[in-house]
């Protein structure tokens, strides 16, 4: 079992940034993918940036060149630093951890951090 813990949302204007932390405690694998989905009001989760720990990245397309995913695995910690925030970014944030082990993926989720860019 793993414990996922996110903070770091807030509200901030369009245009500006924030910094997104998770920590992760509990049986952690050191081989396992963290990573950021996003779920806005009326509208599926959906995957913002992931990070193995192999270090191989994704991003969603809408973010690309504005957010930034890193990890320090040393603390068990990730991070999304978002720049040039726009509206419709706007979405409670989750933090994920993932693994595969015995052929399936298992996953943990944090409890979320709201993030409301104001235009």
């Amino acid at each position: 079992q793993v414990q996922l813990v996110e903070s770091g949302g807030g509200l901030v204007q369009a245009g500006g940034s924030l910094r997104l932390s998770c920590v992760a405690s509990g049986s952690i694998v050191s081989i396992n993918t963290m990573g950021w989905y996003r779920q806005a009001p009326g509208k599926q989760r959906e995957l913002v940036a992931s990070m193995a720990s192999g270090g191989s990245l994704t991003y969603a397309d809408s973010v690309k060149g504005r957010f930034t995913i890193s990890r320090d695995n040393a603390k068990n910690m990730v991070y999304l630093q978002m720049n040039s925030l726009k509206p419709q970014d706007t979405a409670v944030y989750y933090c994920n951890y993932r693994i595969y082990y015995g052929g399936n993926y298992q996953y943990s989720w944090g409890k979320g951090t709201l993030v409301t860019v104001s235009s």
